[in-house]
């Protein structure tokens, strides 16, 4: 916060789109890519190309979905 009182303009993210290789200010996240090691990253693909990508999965709800025995 500024002396004033006013907070600086929000930057809006860019990102580069996965299918495409453009650079967009409204990406999609299409997949969550976790480290084993280390941090994951995001995946991200413009509004034109997201149609493309199957829709993110939970891996903990395959877990809730196994039976037990």
């Amino acid at each position: 916060m500024t002396a004033t009182g006013h907070h600086p303009p929000r930057r809006l993210p860019i990102r580069m789109c996965a299918r495409c290789q453009r650079f967009t200010q409204n990406p999609v996240l299409v997949h969550e890519h976790h480290g084993a090691t280390g941090p994951g990253f995001n995946v991200y693909a413009c509004e034109e190309c997201a149609p493309h990508y199957p829709p993110p999965t939970d891996e903990l709800s395959a877990l809730a979905d196994t039976p037990s025995g």
